[in-house]
Parts: C-alpha cells; sequence; structure tokens
C-alpha cells in the first residue's frame, strides 16, 4: 500500500489549486494507494520562530495543529503539494507550513553546509508540485514552483513533477482547463508511476540477495 499526503496551500476549497490536486489524485484511484487531501487553512498553526529547538529534540516544539500533520508526513511515500501564487510566491500558509517543516532536516554542528532530512534515513518518497497563477506568462510565477520544488527536495523528496497552471483566477476556472486537468492527472500518474517502480526494484534487491 502507497501513502500519498495531498495538501492544499489554498483557502479556496473549491478553488483552482484545490480543483487541480484533486485532478492528480483521480490517478491513484486504486487499491494499491491511500490518499489523502489536506487543506493547510483547515489547521491552526504558527509560522517557524526560528528557536532552533528542533535540533535538540528532533521534534517541533510548538505545540499547534502542525503536530497533526507531522505524523502525515512521516507516514507517507509520496505528496503532492499545491499552491496558487500570490505576489510571485507560495502562499502565507505554504511559506508557513515549509518553514515549519525544517524540524525534519539535521544539520552538522561544526559545518551548516552539511545536513540530512528525517526522510533520508529510509526509503526514498517522492512528490509532485502544482503551482497555479492568474497570469500568462511563467514569469509571473515568480518563484512558487521552484519554492515548493526546493523545498521538498531540501525534506529529502524527489521532485518527479512540477506542474506550472496559468491563466487561472476566478474559482472553477481550473475545471474547463483541460490542458492544466492533463497536466496535473499526469503528474498524479507519474508519482503512482516511481512508487511502483521504486517497488519493483526493492523485490528484485531483495529477491538477488536471497540468490
Amino acid at each position: 500500500m502507497f501513502n500519498i499526503l495531498c495538501i492544499v496551500g489554498s483557502r479556496r476549497k473549491n478553488g483552482n489549486t484545490a480543483t487541480l490536486v484533486k485532478e492528480a489524485m483521480k490517478a491513484f484511484d486504486t487499491e494499491e494507494v491511500q490518499a489523502e487531501l489536506i487543506f493547510l487553512d483547515d489547521y491552526s498553526f504558527e509560522s517557524c520562530n526560528g528557536c532552533n529547538g528542533c535540533q535538540n529534540s528532533f521534534t517541533c516544539v510548538i505545540d499547534d495543529d502542525m503536530q497533526k500533520i507531522y505524523p502525515k508526513i512521516l507516514a507517507s511515500d509520496a505528496i503532492v503539494l499545491g499552491s496558487p501564487t500570490y505576489f510571485y510566491n507560495i502562499t502565507a500558509e505554504t511559506k508557513a507550513f515549509i518553514d515549519r517543516c525544517f524540524c525534519l532536516d539535521f544539520f552538522d554542528e561544526d559545518d551548516r553546509s552539511v545536513w540530512i532530512s528525517i526522510n533520508d534515513t529510509g526509503k526514498q518518497k517522492y512528490a509532485a508540485v502544482i503551482s497555479v497563477a492568474e497570469q500568462h506568462s511563467e514569469k509571473d510565477m515568480g518563484v512558487t514552483p521552484e519554492v515548493m520544488k526546493d523545498s521538498l527536495e531540501s525534506l529529502g523528496y524527489r521532485v518527479v513533477d512540477v506542474v506550472k497552471a496559468l491563466g487561472l483566477f476566478s474559482a472553477g476556472e481550473a475545471a474547463h482547463d483541460t490542458t492544466a486537468l492533463q497536466d496535473a492527472y499526469n503528474a498524479g500518474e507519474k508519482l503512482l508511476r516511481t512508487l511502483r517502480l521504486r517497488r519493483k526494484i526493492e523485490i528484485l534487491v531483495q529477491n538477488k540477495k536471497s540468490e
């Protein structure tokens, strides 16, 4: 069974980001996948305060709703993360979520250019990113897709696809954008194919060891 956590960083539950994340999830409609959709706006959590307490306790010391999300992250094999573009960047909710995942990275005491994620200690994890913007040029997305991709990679995920859905503003527009819908579905399908390939290789390696 593959566990896939799908995260919407928009406050609009029927907005374009949610529509595309849900479209990606259609690729997970199989008995081998347990997928969960969460909206960050349903959770009440603070921004990272930079206390660095997590580097001693290996967990965030702030007691809020992020404590409900961490187990979902750790239990998942893959993540779909989606955010609309607000002023050339991800939403405040998405940024706060990413910053609070700082507790999942651990740094060398003498050289902070050396770090490892807790996700690096087990099976390889994977991710897909869905970014949405009102404008029609990728330039006007600013850093939205890159922030999500780079942050997830620093947390030990291999990002297999980045969707850039342009020209979407009013809620519901994405439902009529066949290109954006197909791109989102393809991202979900690629994520699942990657997980299946990981499982196949794991079996081959295990069989090789038992020879």
